[in-house]
């Protein structure tokens, strides 16, 4: 059974698909991978708003250290090229959660505008704005268009760079290349700490004279 764990429009397809076919026990799980992502999706908003809600300054520290700690737990169940119990499903609904929180995660830090997860909202973005460089030509909405497909081509570029680089690690290193995931995330949350504290600690300075 083959499992997408970055988005769920497929998995609607394969829930009907088994369910129309009787395959009541198949169709169950594509039906956990639905909600996984969606409870990732929940959880990651839930965090970020709580911390919203508390004036915390690094509102999108929970949900990233929620994505780090659930990718690192699925590398810990892999064992000698195996997962643990043979728990596939276990393994694809983590993955399908973490992929949950982030796609949340990016679409309430850019308004709405960035979704990292899948490309078929990029992609009809993206076709949608090209189409309409031929009819805008004022400065200030032509220089907003290229800016937003720019931002889009960049997503799509590191999409398909982050899916190549995976194919080829994961030959060697199996389920473990996730570990990159998580280095990933790691150096971005220190990365957002280290601004956050340089920004905190130049307007102190700034204050004091």
């Amino acid at each position: 059974m083959k499992v997408l764990t970055t988005n769920v429009t497929g998995h609607f397809a394969y829930f009907a698909e088994e369910l129309s076919l009787r395959h009541f026990g198949i169709a169950f799980a594509f039906l956990l991978f639905i909600f996984s992502f969606l409870a990732g999706s929940f959880l990651s908003n839930l965090l970020t708003e709580w911390t919203i809600n508390r004036k915390w300054q690094m509102i999108y520290a929970l949900p990233m250290s929620l994505e780090i700690v659930v990718i690192a737990g699925v590398c810990l169940m892999y064992f000698d090229e195996q997962p643990i119990g043979n728990s596939r499903l276990v393994l694809s609904c983590g993955l399908l959660f973490a992929m949950g929180v982030q796609n949340s995660l990016v679409t309430k830090a850019s308004q709405s505008v960035v979704r990292t997860t899948h490309l078929t909202g990029l992609f009809t973005d993206l076709g949608i704005e090209l189409s309409q460089l031929f009819f805008y030509k004022e400065k200030g909405v032509f220089k907003k268009l290229t800016k937003n497909i720019y931002l889009k081509l960049a997503i799509i570029g590191f999409f398909f760079t982050g899916c190549v680089l995976g194919g080829l690690v994961y030959k060697s290193f199996q389920l473990h290349t996730l570990w990159i995931a998580v280095a990933v995330l790691l150096s971005a949350t220190l990365y957002d700490s280290v601004r956050f504290w340089y920004y905190n600690l130049k307007r102190k300075v700034q204050n004091r004279f």
